[in-house]
């Protein structure tokens, strides 16, 4: 059996390089990418000219500044990062299959069995070595038995020590110098941290197989992947390298710092395995095809569509997912391509319902000098069917409901949605609320279901019509007016019952409600209009009479 090796690759100034990778003009001088940690700005990624000036990450960006005047900054953007990592890590998979990453700023490749086709390990560093050169980023790496170990060799092997600050030192020092003693200790260790790239220090490191524990023992603590707290309460007691705790009684080390602390050095010796787990690679699901000759008509598109629909439906039924994006592609023999979208208001794979919507685009699209290729792609998938354990009986019953199930209202919602946009057709959802235009929610109909059950019973009879409350000229009095004028036009009250008093809600700071408690009246008019008008007591903003509905 072959003795598993892993490799650890860290990118330690990736964020800055990144950037630096798309400027196009030089910046040889100082550069940092600024984050935010703990609601303080602080510098979490450099150039190796910032580390030169005296910069080091993790450090306060105003102290930086006061440091280095001229130092350039970009605010950190870690969505880019991360797919920058995806890219290295599709990278990686030159060297194994089996590749994950570590954000933010590392990968873990399980190498075994793979490191022959590179001429050996020294091979493969030296690959890694020559493509980061290319590529403009620095490396730390090392290949070792475990995962644990490559990670702690890459990031501590070589580092640069100095002396501890923690224990008996400080009775030494001089009393003024002991409060600052805190601030300058490196917790946990005598070799520098990760974030310390000590000149000289190795691109490349190499643990020879069954040597793990040789290879660990002059580490820092913090090789081991501790808590911060473990590392720095194991360095009261003197215990600095790994060396001195891996002859402890394991009992007291578990009951004293936790099972965690056996537990990664478990894991950096071998005696706990620790797999690598490569990325799944994306569901991707498009088919094409191309035609010998140009074709411009909307009846060949249409042909062609009929041959890729079923394709590709036959591939989301083999994977159980519904479509619920699509892109429809055409190429023309120019270079040029046309291109059109739809989306479904429920996931489906069935061809008969996608094909209409598609056949809707085609008036939009212009062939010019003709077509010679069209592609289908699946841009939003989702799973169609839950897999859940279920008795027969349960099971049956389930698919006769949903060969059952009518799908009308979801294909017109398609079709509106394919016309109008899927944001522009909505539905109303019930809402728990006593105010008036709060009692229901907007939302789209493509991404939403219908409301379950019925709605629940109104406080009071409410207008057929309801808008934002518009002044009404009238007395100032409680009681109804006899007489007022609303939208331009005089009234003659005839009727009013009434009052029904709402209250604003007092944990919403709502502007319209600012207005104070209000009194709610159904009246009728001479005219025969019947109206819903409240009268507001006045709070922050003045009172006086309103119109908000119109009954039918």
């Amino acid at each position: 059996m072959a003795i598993r090796r892993v490799l650890s690759l860290w990118f330690p100034r990736m964020a800055a390089q990144r950037v630096l990778r798309q400027r196009r003009d030089a910046l040889p001088g100082p550069f940092a990418v600024v984050g935010l940690r703990d609601q303080a700005q602080v510098l979490v990624s450099l150039n190796p000219a910032a580390e030169a000036a005296g910069l080091r990450q993790g450090q306060p960006f105003r102290d930086a500044m006061t440091l280095c005047a001229h130092l350039v900054t970009v605010p950190e953007h870690a969505p880019a990062d991360q797919a920058f990592l995806a890219a290295l890590r599709r990278w990686a998979g030159k060297f194994s299959p089996w590749v994950a990453e570590e954000p933010p700023d590392a990968l873990v490749i399980d190498l075994t069995g793979c490191a022959h086709l590179f001429g050996g390990e020294e091979g493969v560093l030296a690959q890694v070595a020559e493509d980061c050169a290319d590529l403009g980023l620095t490396v730390r790496a090392a290949i070792a038995d475990t995962r644990g170990a490559a990670w702690a060799l890459a990031r501590f092997a070589g580092a640069a020590t100095r002396p501890d600050r923690t224990g008996d030192a400080i009775r030494q020092e001089a009393h003024a110098t002991r409060s600052r003693a805190a601030v300058r200790r490196a917790p946990g260790g005598a070799m520098a941290g990760p974030g310390d790239l000590a000149p000289g220090v190795p691109a490349g490191v190499i643990a020879a197989p069954g040597t793990m524990r040789q290879a660990l023992g002059p580490l820092p603590l913090a090789a081991l992947r501790l808590p911060a707290h473990a590392v720095e309460s194991l360095g009261h007691l003197g215990l600095r390298r790994v060396e001195d705790i891996m002859g402890l009684p394991r009992a007291a080390l578990a009951r004293r710092f936790g099972a965690e602390t056996l537990r990664r050095l478990d894991q950096a010796v071998g005696l706990d395995p620790e797999p690598v787990s490569p990325a799944r690679a994306p569901l991707h699901f498009a088919v094409r095809i191309s035609f010998p000759e140009p074709i411009g008509l909307a009846s060949d598109v249409a042909a062609g569509i009929d041959r890729l629909l079923p394709a590709l439906c036959a591939r989301l039924k083999a994977r159980g997912r519904g479509l619920r994006r699509l892109r429809l592609e055409a190429q023309r023999v120019d270079g040029t391509a046309d291109v059109a979208e739809i989306g479904l208001a429920r996931a489906s794979d069935d061809a008969a319902r996608i094909r209409p919507l598609l056949m809707m685009k085609l008036d939009g699209m212009e062939a010019g000098f003709g077509f010679d290729r069209l592609r289908l792609e699946a841009l939003e998938t989702e799973a169609l069917h839950a897999v859940q354990h279920r008795g027969h009986l349960d099971a049956a019953a389930e698919v006769a409901l949903r060969a059952s199930s009518d799908t009308a209202l979801e294909d017109l919602i398609s079709k509106l949605g394919t016309r109008l946009g899927q944001e522009a057709v909505v539905r109303l959802h019930p809402a728990d609320s006593h105010i008036p235009e709060k009692t229901f929610s907007v939302l789209a109909a493509a991404w939403s279901e219908p409301a379950a059950g019925d709605w629940p019973e109104p406080r009071g009879p409410r207008p057929i019509i309801l808008f934002r409350p518009e002044p009404v000229t009238a007395h100032d009095a409680r009681t109804p007016p006899p007489e007022f004028r609303w939208r331009r036009r005089e009234f003659v009250l005839r009727v009013a019952v009434g009052p029904e008093r709402l209250l604003p809600e007092w944990w919403w700071d709502d502007p319209a409600w600012r207005t104070g408690p209000r009194d709610y009246w159904r009246v009728e008019t001479d005219t025969g209009d019947r109206l819903w008008l409240f009268y507001a007591h006045g709070a922050e903003a003045s009172g006086g009479w309103f119109c908000q509905g119109v009954f039918a």
